[in-house]
Order: C-alpha cells, then structure tokens, then sequence
C-alpha cells in the first residue's frame, strides 16, 4: 500500500497547499490527518519514502490508505486553509490547542428592551452583544459589577425572572432597581443608566462619576445618610478601579500597547508554549499551552505557529497588535498575511530585538518551569494516558475514552450514560444518555449493560478504550458484545477493593476502600494510586458517569410520579392522555383547587372527562 501512495504522492504539483490523509473502511472515509506544504509533492512523498520518521508519523502511516490535497496560492493560505479543515474534520492525529485558563469579561445582550451586566469567563460573540473585558486579575470585576447596577438601578435578575415578574421585587423598593420588569421606567431612561455605566469599561467613567455625586449630595439632602454613605463607598471603588484601567506600564510595554510574547519548550514528553499578554500597557497575565511532543508530524516551528493561528482565529480574548515569537522572518510574515486573511486581522509577527529581549527571556524560562512543575506533581492528563498506552500494551497513546454506568432502583426507570473524555478531559458535548428496557427480572446489570453496548457499536466511530463501571463481570459483557460485533477495543473496569488497615489511634480494625483498575488478561488488578495522573482521569470519569445517569433516572421517576394520576382517571384514551400532558403546568396540590369547569378549561377535555379527573384528584 505505501508503494501505491509513493507513486501517487510523486504525481502531486510542486505548489503550496494541504493535504488530507485518509482511512477508508467499508465505504467509510475518515480523515485522520491535516497537514500544510509549500510543496506538495515533496512533503506528502515523504510520509511513504524510506526517510526517518518520527514514532507518531509511522502509525499514522499505517493507517492511510488514501490521501487528497487542495492547492493554494501561498503558505499563508496554506495555513488559513489548515485551520479551517481541522475545525471541519477533527482528524485524530492534528492536535487541537485548548486554553488553560479563561479571563473575565463582561456582556451586555442590547438586543433585549433592559439589558444586564453578565459576569462571563467564555463569553458568545454574536450581534448585537457588546463585550468588555479581558479583565486582569486583581480588578475585583464581579464586585464593580455589582456596585454599577445597584448605583444605576440596572435590572439584576435572569431574562426568565424579568418576563415572569407581575410586581416589582424587593430591590425595587430597596431603590436599587428601577422595576423595568413592570414598566415603571422607560426604555430611553433605563438606556441612559446603563450608558452611564458602561462608560466605566470604555474609559470614560468620570461623567458616571459626577452623576453618582450628584445622587450622594441629593441623599445626604434629605438626610438619607446611610445611602449617601453606602454611595460614598461605591465611588470611591469605581474611582480606583477607573484609575487602574487607565493605568500604563510604559517600562515594559515600550511604546507598545497590545502584545503578546510567544515562546516555548520542547521536553521528553511534551512541547510547552508560554504566551505573555499585555493590553492597554498593563501585563495582563499569561495562557499555557501543552500536547505530546511525539505528536508533532512537523518541524516545531511550524507546529507551535498553526496552533497559535489556531487561538487567534478563534479566541474571544481581545487580540494584540503584534506577537514576539522566536520564529524565522519567513514564518513570521507568512503568520501575519495568514492573520489578514482570517477577519482581517492585522497582527505583525517579529522576533524579540533588544526591547523585548528579556521579556522573551521570561517567557521562555516560564514554558520550561511549568512543564517541570506540572510533570513533576503527576499533573498531566498525557502522563496518565501513556501509563495506560503501557498496562494495555497499546501502539499508541489512547486519546478518546468512554465511560459508561447504569442507573435503576427497584427495575423501575433504567438508565445509562455514555461520558467522553478527549485527551483526559471531558468532552461534554458527546455525552449520551440511553433509556434502557424495564425488565421482568427487575435489576438486571449484565442485561443493561450488554444492551448499551450493542446500542453503542452500531453508531460506529468508537472510542479507543472503553472505561466500564464495574469489575471482572462487567468488562466481560463488554468484551463478549464486542465480540459479537467483530470489534476489537480495549476494556478496561474501575471499581473499589476494600483494604483493612490498622489505625494509629485506636486498636480496632478501620476499612477503607482503594480504587482498582480490572484489566482483562492481568492477574491483578492495577493500583491507581500508584499513578496519579490516571487514577484522575479515570475516577472523573467514573463520578461523571454516575452523576449523568443518575440525573435521567431521577427525571423519569419524577415524571412518572408527576404523571401517574392520570392512567388513573377513567375513560382517558391516548388521544386525551396526551392533550391533558400538554397543559399540565400545576402540580396536583395546585390541580385540586381547581373546579371541574376549571379544569375543563385548563385541560380542554369534556365535562365527563374534568368530572373524572376532580374525582381521581380527590384521592391524593
């Protein structure tokens, strides 16, 4: 096959572009890798030539047996394009960038007739939506938050509580809301209040501050002291933190105030990026970025410099005016006409120089100690999944994992839940929940679980372990479905043994519980606690697992208690069973208060029917 895929590579143009490398099975295209190429002939042969590769690229060459590629004018579409297909394709083999922390921001929906202040760490850019922020650490957002909409009687509450409200609530009559939830002030007023306080985040706070002024003079009038006091307090923060906005730092901006400082740190195990950011002058903080080095099927630079395109193109933190990078000219130019080709940003890209010397210096140093310290507590999701590479004897390290535990009480309402967790983080948007058949026999594990599997195998794209709630028994079920289906996944189980220890304190015998990793094939089971790492990533998994099928289980037996009065009432057919549920908004308590022709109304059923169900209602 690496034969037919050389010839085929050689046939490739000698121009700039990406390619996709491809598996396909039983009619089934999957694209596994994105690459970039100034030329394309070159680079795609070099995966299927006799060349020096890296332990990552050989088994993603065992698994292509196909490839195609799109040309582009030039590298920085190259990259552009890159992007823009990883996005599409999730191929297994492209490391995907993720944050390691967030900052806060403050939202504002204009699109609503009231608009709120929103404390948001990821907040949605979308029309009509104004968004402040980042915010550094130490500018107490939350409590400036709280002091501009209690100072300018902005609505505090959820959308869903406004549109509810038939009486103003207690702020209102606190004189810290303006009640707009029951027109008690117009749109045009309540507007001018929440510019005032706007105008805090956009630098121009001081006219806010002579009108809260002007309201402390008027309390202190008429002998309100305390909330003349209270606002006395509130300006003297929003003076502060007005000032702190304001700040510069022209000693390490030099001239320069939107920055990022881009370095970082290839280890044994991982590669650590380090990016500094400045905003506004002031040294706002820093992100950390890190993936296996062994994944890189490039050369570093170019590796580090699409995933960094990668966070610019989509990041919602407010973006630099230029990026320090340690890159070539080269690399850096064809980054910059990429950033312009992307929303038409206009970021330059440009080694350090003297100014910027010893803030790269920082940077660097700084990708280097956090890998060291990270690596060092056994906090990396990449060492507990190579710890699991290794006990399952794996080719490669699992990326995908799926973890699944059922959920019933008394046969009654079985449910389960299928978690996901992608590069030993939860991937909650691939979560499923499974309703599960009540069986005769009641409480029936083995069953359920073999019936979720065979469920699961049938939507194809599997995991590349399966992490089961149970022990021997239920790993088993897992592996005798799989073999059903002519699948071969590895199964692993997490479950407690009971240790007896003696106690320091006391002489009585004291049992605590240690977790256990069941791997098929091994004598004993797997001490999680021996890898940290692991043990995290499993046990997550496992507590997730409960709570999402435990939380189904509850909403179906809640359902049922809300809606079993009904089967009750005699002469409702299917027709009217399902009209009554369309309307049934009132709790029973609520339900029995009702008149018969009430609940003919509420209900929208006959007199013989509202008769029946009054009657059925009388005995709860």
């Amino acid at each position: 096959m690496q034969n037919k895929l050389l010839i085929k590579a050689k046939t490739l143009p000698n121009k700039a572009g990406c390619y996709l490398m491809k598996r396909i099975r039983s009619g089934e295209e999957t694209v596994l890798y994105v690459g970039k190429a100034k030329n394309l002939r070159n680079r795609v042969s070099s995966y299927f030539n006799n060349s020096v590769k890296s332990p990552k690229t050989e088994i993603l060459v065992s698994h292509i047996n196909d490839f195609d590629f799109i040309m582009t004018e030039s590298d920085a579409e190259a990259f552009v394009l890159e992007n823009n297909l990883i996005k599409k394709f999730s191929p297994k083999y492209n490391i995907r960038l993720k944050d390691d922390k967030s900052y806060p921001y403050i939202s504002v929906d204009l699109n609503e007739d009231f608009p709120r202040l929103i404390y948001e760490r990821r907040p949605k850019k979308k029309k009509g939506v104004e968004i402040f922020g980042p915010f550094v650490v130490g500018s107490n957002i939350s409590e400036i938050i709280r002091i501009l909409t209690k100072s300018f009687t902005l609505r505090d509450c959820s959308l869903k509580d406004f549109n509810s409200r038939k009486e103003p609530c207690l702020l209102y009559q606190m004189k810290q809301c303006t009640a707009p939830c029951v027109d008690l002030i117009s749109k045009d007023d309540y507007r001018g209040d929440l510019e005032l306080a706007l105008s805090f985040f956009r630098g121009n706070g001081e006219k806010g501050l002579r009108e809260l002024e002007k309201k402390m003079m008027n309390f202190a009038e008429a002998e309100l002291f305390e909330s003349a006091a209270m606002l006395r307090d509130n300006i003297e923060t929003l003076n502060t933190f007005l000032n702190f906005s304001k700040q510069k730092n022209a000693e390490m901006s030099h001239g320069v105030r939107n920055v990022d400082i881009l370095a970082y740190h290839v280890g044994e195990i991982e590669v650590d990026i380090s990016l500094y950011m400045m905003r506004e002058g002031v040294l706002l903080g820093h992100k950390n970025f890190h993936f296996p080095s062994i994944d890189c099927s490039d050369e570093f630079d170019d590796e580090v410099a699409q995933y960094i395109f990668q966070y610019y193109s989509s990041t919602i933190d407010k973006l630099p005016d230029r990026v320090i990078t340690s890159f070539s000219k080269d690399l850096n130019e064809t980054l910059h006409q990429a950033f312009k080709k992307v929303h038409n940003l206009d970021i330059k890209c440009s080694t350090p120089g003297k100014k910027f010397a010893s803030l790269m210096k920082l940077t660097q140093d700084h990708a280097f100690e956090h890998q060291r310290v990270r690596i060092l507590n056994e906090d990396s999701t990449y060492v507990g999944l190579n710890k699991l590479k290794e006990l399952l004897s794996l080719k490669e390290r699992p990326v995908v994992l799926e973890c699944y535990d059922i959920a019933i009480f008394q046969g009654k309402s079985p449910t389960a839940s299928q978690i996901v967790f992608n590069d030993g983080r939860a991937d909650k948007k691939s979560y499923r929940h499974y309703h599960l058949e009540e069986r005769p026999e009641g409480n029936n594990d083995f069953a359920m679980m073999s019936e979720v599997i065979n469920r699961r195998i049938k939507k194809g794209k599997l995991p590349d372990v399966f992490v089961v709630d149970g022990g021997l028994g239920q790993v088993n079920i897992f592996l005798e479905a799989l073999k059903d289906h002519n699948v071969s996944v590895p199964v692993v189980g997490i479950a407690k043994s009971k240790v007896d220890k003696k106690s320091n304190f006391q002489s009585k015998e004291v049992v605590r519980s240690e977790e256990r990793l069941i791997i098929p094939g091994r004598s004993n089971p797997y001490q999680l606690m021996r890898c940290k790492s692991l043990f995290r990533i499993v046990t997550q998994m496992r507590d997730e697992a409960h709570r999402f099928s435990r939380r189904l289980h509850h909403k179906e037996e809640k359902k049922k208690l809300i809606t079993s009065w009904i089967d009750q009432v005699e002469g409702v057919g299917p027709v009217t069973k399902k009209k009554i549920l369309a309307n049934l908004d009132l709790s029973i308590k609520d339900l029995k208060l009702l008149s018969e022709i009430e609940i003919q109304e509420h209900f929208e059923v006959s007199s013989k029917i509202a008769k029946a169900i009054a009657k059925t209602l009388a005995s709860y």
